[in-house]
Order: structure tokens, then sequence, then C-alpha cells
């Protein structure tokens, strides 16, 4: 490590990305994805699993917001 660095350039948040616009991974378990993949290999259709979770996801928000009524 050097005794001594040079900042005189540098610019303050140059690289900061608010919590908000990071995509974090969200992990399945096994017995989920392997159920969710079983359905879309045997309907052969081309929806993605990320496409279904998510969709899943937004009608459960839907019907979460139906119920706070």
């Amino acid at each position: 490590m050097k005794e001594e660095y040079d900042f005189t350039n540098a610019e303050q948040g140059k690289f900061y990305v608010p919590i908000e616009e990071i995509d974090i991974p969200i992990y399945l378990e096994d017995e989920v994805k392997k159920f969710f993949l079983k359905k879309l290999k045997d309907r052969d259709t081309n929806f993605s699993l990320n496409s279904v979770i998510n969709a899943l996801l937004l009608k459960d928000i839907e019907i979460s917001k139906r119920l706070a009524i």
C-alpha cells in the first residue's frame, strides 16, 4: 500500500447506484424451481421461468391489495 494517494481528480459518488436500481438475484428452492420448469416443459411454451414467476408474484400482489380494502 502506498503511504499517500492523490485524490485531486477524484469524483465523489462516481460509481454510486441507488439501492432501488440494483437487480438482486432471487434464488428459488429446488422444489419450486423443478415444479415450474416441469410445467413449462410439459406445455412446450416460450415462457421463461423468470416471466412465469414474475406474473405469479404480480397476481399475488393484486390479490393482496384487493383483500386489504
